[in-house]
């Protein structure tokens, strides 16, 4: 009971700090106001109704004789539309008289009561129900919708401490339902952030129940929700990004919940289970490309830990990755968490792979992305020589016609590869050991045994081919290209490169590291300005320009 006062008692300092800003207002514009004309009427009207809306409340509070003021601020609540702060003021005397009332028992079921008493229950209860269906519209008034929040979560509170059990709290799920229907539904962003930000992210039983909430909305309304209310509950589901690591790390609670230790709200798997009906709802609907791209950028990280199936993701994660482009790159790091958490049969995964490397791979702003995936796909020592050397290969050819950022990562990418697959280290450096072949290369030359058209890399013959690419790269324009392209052709005695030194360059970047570096020996250049550029020289130790010397501009 005391908790539940002090509710009341917080909502209606609120509204008295509300008042109080607002005759100070009222008496800034009435100072301001140096004519001598009378107050604006409306100011008198005004305090008149706050004045009659608090006699209201009083009077119940005094006297169930008087409860029928209830209905009377009700009507004024539902007026939002006519007089917005009436409707306020309405909103928030109720609301503290119902937690009131709530605290006191007064909306109980009880046996031991009177007849009478039962009957003025029953009434108290049909009331509250009018309060909420006057409050939830608010949340379509853009300067009453932050208020009508607090005052439904604050009732909320109230209804689970007092309504259910009197040892345990049980939680409104169909008030909170609806609240949250509201809050999807309001045209305002700032609504949903405050919602989220003050109650979903901090609660876990809010959370639970806004999962719970999301997917039986999107399921009653399969066919009616339209794209707005979708978008909504997109952002709202992909910013629960913070997956509990344990049951027992289930400590914040708007409502204390049911003592039992098996009560869902104290059970992770519950919350993941919810999470995971809200997403699947959420994708049965449909996704765009937008929404899939950022779906897929977290997967891995937020999304698929929600799920206590995420093998329920592989057709979602299959098809995005089948799709090509930017999709399917996107799609690599969900589809290779279900085969490394899940055990997820995939056969096809580095054909696929393999399919991804072509010229447009290395101009793409995910290139970054791709490359750190790229490292941990083919980082097993485990994996088939032939299959990593037709990898080195492919990027060895696409590298000849690759951004210089993009080439400063591919060579120390190679240089790790060749350490952890010593077998691949022939293609480096390979020569003719036979006659008939040292003739061949001496007379025609060798062609190259590499398939770039094959699709099985394990069918490519890059493992008997050699990286001449990386020899070419050793004269490239650009100077860092040519530089890091010779370690490939140098002993061998770093253990490993760490690749992100080398991720996310440009041409800008590499181009200010090579003018930032010191000159240690300045070029010796020797050079003469002459006095006359167009006419020969007009003393003996004045030479002629280099033009003069070579075109005679005083013939005719």
């Amino acid at each position: 009971m005391p908790a539940a006062v002090a509710e009341a008692a917080a909502v209606k300092k609120t509204a008295a700090k509300r008042k109080r800003q607002e005759n100070g207002d009222q008496a800034t514009k009435r100072r301001k106001s140096s004519s001598g004309n009378a107050d604006d009427p409306n100011d008198d009207g005004e305090h008149v109704l706050q004045a009659h809306i608090e006699k209201l409340e009083t009077e119940v509070q005094e006297s169930r004789k008087h409860y029928n003021n209830i209905a009377a601020l009700i009507e004024l609540a539902q007026k939002s539309g006519e007089d917005p702060r009436a409707a306020l003021a309405a909103a928030e005397a109720l609301c503290r008289i119902f937690i009131r009332l709530l605290a006191a028992g007064s909306l109980a079921k009880r046996k031991d009561v009177s007849e009478k008493d039962a009957t003025v229950a029953s009434w108290l209860r049909d009331r509250l129900a009018d309060y909420r269906g006057a409050l939830l519209p608010l949340f379509r008034s853009k300067t009453l919708a932050l208020h009508a929040l607090m005052l439904a979560m604050a009732l909320l509170k109230a209804e689970a401490q007092h309504l259910g059990n009197r040892d345990d709290a049980v939680f409104p799920r169909s008030f909170f339902a609806e609240i949250v229907a509201g809050v999807l539904e309001s045209p305002f962003e700032q609504l949903r952030e405050q919602f989220s930000e003050k109650f979903v992210h901090e609660y876990d039983d809010i959370r639970f129940y806004t999962f719970e909430a999301i997917k039986t909305y999107l399921t009653e309304r399969e066919h009616s929700v339209d794209e707005d209310v979708r978008k909504t509950v997109f952002e709202m589901l992909i910013s629960m990004q913070d997956v509990p690591g344990a049951s027992e790390d289930l400590k914040d609670f708007y409502i204390e919940p049911p003592q039992k230790k098996k009560h869902p709200l104290r059970s992770l798997t519950q919350h993941k289970k919810q999470a995971q009906e809200a997403w699947l709802a959420l994708m049965h609907l449909g996704l765009s490309k937008d929404q899939r791209k950022k779906v897929l950028e977290a997967m891995a990280a937020s999304i698929a830990p929600w799920f206590t199936q995420p093998e329920l993701l592989m057709d979602f994660l299959t098809d995005c990755y089948n799709a090509g482009g930017s999709l399917s790159l996107l799609a690599l790091s969900g589809v290779f968490y279900l085969i490394q958490e899940r055990n997820l049969d995939y056969p096809e995964f580095y054909t696929k792979l393999y399919s991804l490397l072509d010229a447009d791979i290395l101009h793409s702003k995910h290139r970054s992305r791709f490359f750190r995936l790229l490292d941990t796909f083919l980082g097993s020592s485990h994996l088939p020589a032939v299959l990593v050397a037709s990898f080195i290969k492919r990027l060895a050819r696409l590298a000849l016609n690759a951004p210089p950022a993009a080439i400063v990562v591919i060579v120390p990418w190679f240089y790790n590869l060749f350490k952890k697959h010593p077998l691949t280290t022939f293609m480096m450096h390979r020569v003719p050991r036979t006659k008939e072949e040292k003739d061949l290369l001496e007379s025609e030359g060798l062609d190259d045994p590499f398939l770039p058209d094959e699709k099985d890399p394990m069918e490519t013959r890059a493992i008997d081919s050699c990286l001449w690419e990386i020899v070419q790269l050793q004269s490239h324009y650009h100077p860092n290209v040519a530089t890091i392209a010779k370690i490939i052709s140098e002993q061998f005695t770093k253990q490993a490169y760490g690749l992100e030194d080398f991720l996310d360059h440009s041409y800008g970047s590499l181009l200010e590291a090579e003018m930032a570096k010191d000159v240690k020996k300045p070029p010796v250049v020797e050079f003469m300005i002459p006095k006359r550029i167009f006419t020969k020289a007009g003393a003996p130790e004045e030479k002629d320009s280099l033009l003069v010397s070579l075109w005679d501009f005083g013939s005719p």
